[in-house]
């Protein structure tokens, strides 16, 4: 059982239409499955026929080569602020205890910039519009995540030359 007063909070509702597209990563905690000096991270959101979120993250790796996972996406609860995110192949994705939690728990107004993390504490995405976000900005989020119990101290900010790494290039 979750213990609510230390339960992470999140936003009360969001609208997915507005959620899709392309996000940039502004920074993270590290992840044991993603190279902690890869470039370029960036994710795109899009609707599945049946309902599911498609993920596509993209980064370059530390050598410089281009790495795509292909993911989907399925909110908890009618107020799309928890999702659950698999990265497996469709064929394993039925197994239990393979999604993972993508909880936003900050989100601005006009969706330009999103703070997810996982109730655990242990993941968390900085993510934008746009390749870069002002310091205040980038402060203030934090500080939410901080608030909420997240540890800080590993942060990655990885580089961004302010592209998504083309089709062209993981295809």
């Amino acid at each position: 059982m979750t213990d609510t007063k230390n339960a992470l909070a999140t936003v009360s509702h969001v609208d997915l239409n507005l959620y899709l597209g392309d996000w940039f990563e502004i920074c993270r905690l590290p992840l044991k499955w993603e190279d902690a000096d890869a470039t370029d991270i960036s994710a795109t959101y899009s609707l599945e026929p049946n309902g599911t979120i498609k993920v596509e993250n993209r980064c370059l790796n530390k050598d410089g080569k281009p790495e795509r996972a292909i993911g989907v996406a399925t909110p908890e609860d009618a107020s799309n602020a928890k999702l659950k995110v698999s990265f497996l192949p469709q064929y394993l994705r039925w197994i239990p205890f393979t999604h993972g939690d993508y909880w936003i728990i900050r989100l601005a107004a006009d969706y330009s910039v999103a703070l997810v993390g996982t109730p655990d504490r242990q993941h968390l995405w900085l993510l934008a519009r746009h390749p870069a976000l002002p310091t205040d900005v980038v402060e203030d989020y934090l500080a939410v995540a901080h608030a909420q119990g997240f540890d800080l101290g590993a942060l990655i900010t990885p580089r961004q030359s302010g592209q998504k790494v083309p089709d062209a290039f993981v295809d």
